[in-house]
């Protein structure tokens, strides 16, 4: 009957991983926590796919563009 299934769909809420498991800093280092927030083409994720806060949206951002200059993260996918 219905050809778009948005009407019926429930949004999908997600919560922000560095509040829920209570963690404060956000590290560069930590590549395969980052690779959370990022696309498959290595984009940064925006805030309502990530679920992130505004706050640790903001800080994950500026610390991937870190990993990426120190090489720990690419910029491109290969």
């Amino acid at each position: 009957m219905y050809k778009n299934n948005k009407e019926n769909a429930k949004p999908v809420v997600r919560y922000c991983h560095y509040c829920v498991n209570k963690q404060t800093a956000v590290d560069y280092k930590d590549v395969q926590l980052l690779r959370r927030f990022v696309s498959s083409y290595l984009k940064i994720a925006p805030q309502r796919r990530s679920g992130l806060c505004a706050l640790h949206q903001r800080k994950v951002a500026s610390a991937i563009k870190q990993a990426r200059v120190v090489g720990l993260m690419g910029f491109v996918s290969k």
